[in-house]
């Protein structure tokens, strides 16, 4: 596995403007998004298993990582780069031990508390958030970007913000010391994609440049 990238496409049917998923992750992929995860809780368990399979094909294919939420079975199936886990998921070294110790796993915190844990427990990445207010979870208020430097206080883990992140904020994520950005709606409800994509990174580098300039 590669290091956590600048952009993390969180791929979310819901979020697709009615559009086919594997068409949205083509076009992100293609426009140098190199991390994918695959969240999917309407469909049936066989219709996952062949989704998934499509998209590792895919991935492979674009040269990019497929994560699977949740599910560690299905990672396991499809031979997934690795999985993220929620607070009410497998407990990390459970899902270590089956998966395996090549494969990356992330996991959500919403808490300096659940942050600190994930991080004992061997996390490989940790997501923080919702920064922003989002509507794609609406079940938690925002916590902001002071909770990104709070979290980046305790560890040298690397740190994806997620939560209502657009081209026009991811700025301030980046400034604060989030190793990259987490996506759903901004990406997978854009109307051109790969646009989308190219704005993302611009600002991603634009912030860059400027926490290098402070160092």
């Amino acid at each position: 596995m590669t290091a956590v990238p600048p952009l993390y496409l969180i791929a979310d049917r819901q979020a697709c403007a009615g559009r086919p998923l594997l068409d949205v992750v083509r076009a992100a992929t293609a426009a140098g998004v190199r991390w994918v995860q695959y969240r999917e809780k309407a469909l049936t368990r066989r219709a996952r298993y062949d989704e998934a399979l499509r998209l590792r094909a895919l991935t492979r294919e674009a040269g990019a990582a497929l994560i699977i939420n949740d599910e560690l079975d299905l990672a396991a199936a499809v031979e997934a780069d690795g999985l993220h886990l929620g607070q009410e998921d497998l407990p990390l070294p459970v899902a270590r031990r089956w998966l395996g110790a090549g494969r990356v796993i992330g996991v959500s915190t919403h808490t300096i508390d659940e942050a600190r844990r994930a991080i004992d427990e061997g996390a490989d990445y940790i997501a923080v958030g919702p920064i922003f207010a989002t509507t794609t979870k609406a079940v938690r208020p925002p916590i902001g970007c002071d909770a990104i430097r709070r979290v980046l206080a305790l560890t040298g883990v690397p740190l994806v913000a997620i939560g209502g992140i657009t081209p026009g904020n991811v700025g301030e994520v980046i400034r604060a010391g989030a190793a990259g950005a987490a996506v759903i709606s901004a990406l997978c409800g854009a109307a051109d994609v790969s646009a989308a994509v190219a704005a993302f990174h611009r600002s991603i580098a634009q912030a860059r440049a400027t926490v290098d300039e402070r160092a």
